[in-house]
């Protein structure tokens, strides 16, 4: 690893291929505050701080009043991404892009349908799922593991948490893989695919919202259309947010642990047959291929007033940026942190995040986790790959396109 001044963070053919973690290593070694000057490729033109170890990072999460999700100084803009987003479109509307007292109140709206006892009562149906998923694989041989079982059972998931007719799950997929992906455009630029996907995605959500509100269910989305947050409901913009939001994290994060976690399992067949002869240690597996995989690689806040943090002044204004997978892999709290190891504890790892902003789908998360690989134990001899991984090329979300995967049965 050559010297900081080499690093751009910005320049998403770093992230072709995984998440660079030599980097990472450099950093919490050298400079685990340090300040990311902008280049060709950085968007607003202005740097950024970078944060790579656990303590600082945990810090920062848990101090919202000097790190604000929305904004800070001087600035219009603000959010959770590298880039500004405008205020009243997603700063401040957006929940992730929310502070309290309005991010606390949507929280507690939402956090009874996903709480163990209520999720709880849609675990077998999952489980159904699962085994219909994990059978049509093993049939065909040969499958694309991220597509056909990794997405396809959250996917299947948060259509029947949100209301959402399980024809049209496809379609709102397709939709947020485009307003996610970086394939086809650099940070901060918008492309007419993106636009698009956004402006159809928030038109379906239009007219979910206005069937649920004359026709409501039991589900999410007639949840949120009927409720009252602080004495008001939701707006028509934060509503709209809100669908997308879950649309896609609802999806996105868990199959890519699914995706890495099964890339992990295939590469050490041992831990393989080590599950499969003792269940007890799934619980376990689950939680190691969280923190292996770190689906969510980074999240901004924006300093509030003027500080000091790991011997660097920050100031007012200044976007400071949280890089949970580096904190994922910080020896001072993991033992061998490069190493997969399905019986580490503890494991308190920060895939969901950590503070006032940690992840409302932990719970669905692992549970959709533990279900699916589950069955895969029960089924699943083994595995291997058929072709190359191919990631996303993202900053954002570490995670895969394409794993072709070919099964085997038990008695194969």
């Amino acid at each position: 690893m050559g010297c900081v001044e080499d690093i751009d963070l910005t320049d998403l053919d770093r992230f072709a291929h995984g998440f660079p973690h030599a980097v990472f290593d450099h950093l919490r070694e050298r400079q685990p505050v340090w300040w990311h000057p902008p280049t060709a490729h950085t968007p607003d033109g202005e740097g950024f701080w970078v944060l790579s170890r656990y303590a600082d990072i945990v810090a920062v999460a848990g101090d919202s009043s000097t790190y604000s999700s929305e904004s800070g100084g001087n600035r219009s803009g603000g959010g959770t991404l590298i880039e500004d987003l405008p205020a009243d479109w997603a700063v401040g509307v957006l929940l992730n892009m929310m502070d309290d007292p309005r991010h606390a109140g949507v929280r507690k709206l939402l956090m009874p349908s996903v709480a163990p006892r209520t999720l709880k009562l849609i675990e077998d149906d999952l489980r159904q799922r699962a085994e219909i998923l994990v059978d049509t694989a093993l049939e065909q041989g040969e499958c694309d593991f991220l597509l056909d079982l990794a997405a396809e059972l959250p996917l299947q998931a948060v259509a029947q948490l949100l209301g959402v007719p399980q024809a049209d799950r496809h379609q709102l997929f397709g939709w947020a893989n485009v307003a996610l992906d970086y394939d086809d455009r650099e940070l901060g630029e918008a492309t007419a695919r993106t636009r698009q996907a956004v402006a159809e995605t928030r038109a379906y959500g239009a007219k979910l919202f206005a069937a649920k509100a004359t026709d409501p269910g039991d589900d999410l989305m007639s949840l949120v259309v009927h409720a009252d947050v602080d004495g008001r409901p939701l707006t028509e913009m934060e509503q709209a947010m809100l669908f997308s939001l879950l649309i896609a994290a609802g999806s996105e994060t868990t199959r890519n642990s699914i995706a890495v976690g099964m890339l992990a399992l295939i590469e050490r067949p041992e831990v393989w047959r080590s599950l499969r002869a003792d269940r007890s240690q799934l619980d376990g597996a689950v939680e190691e291929m969280l923190r292996w995989a770190s689906s969510t690689s980074y999240n901004r806040r924006t300093a509030t007033r003027d500080t000091v943090l790991g011997g660097q002044r920050i100031r007012a204004g200044d976007k400071v940026t949280l890089w949970w997978t580096s904190a994922n892999r910080d020896a001072t709290v993991f033992t061998d942190p490069h190493r997969f190891d399905i019986g580490r504890r503890p494991n308190p790892h920060l895939a969901f995040g950590r503070g006032g902003h940690f992840c409302l789908g932990s719970n669905l998360a692992r549970m959709e986790m533990r279900v699916l690989f589950g069955t895969l134990l029960d089924r699943v001899g083994g595995a291997e790959l058929t072709g190359a991984v191919e990631y996303t090329r993202s900053n954002k979300h570490t995670g895969v396109r394409h794993l072709p995967v070919r099964l085997s049965g038990v008695g194969d």
